[in-house]
């Protein structure tokens, strides 16, 4: 099994593509978040919407669900209208399904002739609360994170952490900085993928460079950035952490080392 980071971007972002990446498996390629760009980060890595048999959506912000409207209708007219076992598998906490369609709607609700639904283009598979998916017989545990709060009440938003040859990842997905409520993830987890501000200016709805600086010094070496801004970055490494996730760059869970060292740079490559 391999985690292929598509993009390591931040929603705005103009370089690396938005973080959104694939889990290579046996049964597949699993698709975590499906953003705007994802068609184009999809083919940078040699795959089509053909290749993606599951998609995972964490929440419903743009860079997380803008690119389903592409994947829905070239599965639906390049394969699925002729046989429909070969949707995509779409997995997604039961809770967001409502508010999915609401931003799909405009563009996918209704297709000559017919009125059209999420089913219509993917595999449902819903996840109750507490709930997990499995792809490649891995299980994928989806764990509540805090993105940002919508008047009262906190906006649903799940990471991901599963396991694979002894190797136990999370990935946090968009969240703010709550070092106590993630504790026993981290604490479980051999490596971290965490979401990563670099912006001047704290947003508030995502984890900040200067607040995971004050992490324990043992965590921060488990912990690899992404999801970061545009520009300069400050130095990951020299501040203990694993590093910067790279767009393109691949974790293969047989190889262990992959997990600790930087993806090799070609001269003048990208």
């Amino acid at each position: 099994m391999k985690l292929v980071f598509l993009g390591t971007g931040s929603a705005f972002t103009l370089e690396n593509y938005q973080s959104n990446m694939v889990v290579e498996g046996s049964d597949g390629l699993l698709l975590i978040d499906c953003g705007s760009d994802v068609r184009r980060s999809v083919a940078e890595q040699g795959w089509s919407a053909f290749d993606l048999t599951d998609v995972y959506v964490s929440h419903l912000h743009a860079d997380h669900i803008g690119g389903l409207e592409w994947l829905g209708f070239v599965s639906y007219f390049g394969r699925s209208r002729a046989d429909p076992s070969a949707r995509p598998r779409l997995h997604i906490r039961r809770n967001l399904i409502e508010g999915l369609w609401q931003s799909l709607h405009g563009g996918m609700g209704s297709l000559e002739g017919e009125v059209a639904s999420l089913e219509t283009y993917f595999d449902m598979c819903p996840i109750d609360r507490n709930g997990s998916f499995t792809f490649s017989d891995t299980k994928f545990q989806t764990v509540q994170v805090v993105h940002y709060y919508d008047g009262y009440e906190i906006v649903p938003t799940y990471g991901l952490m599963f396991e694979n040859n002894k190797i136990c990842v999370f990935i946090t997905t968009d969240t703010q900085f709550t070092p106590n409520q993630m504790k026993e993830f981290r604490d479980r987890s051999t490596y971290i993928f965490q979401d990563c501000e670099t912006s001047p200016f704290q947003s508030g709805v995502h984890t900040h460079y200067e607040e995971l600086s004050t992490l324990q010094k043992d965590l921060k070496q488990r912990i690899w950035l992404y999801d970061y801004q545009d520009g300069d970055k400050p130095d990951s490494e020299a501040d203990g952490f694993l590093g910067w996730v790279e767009q393109g760059q691949v974790f293969d869970f047989n190889d262990p080392k992959s997990f600790k060292k930087k993806r090799f740079r070609k001269p003048g490559g990208k």
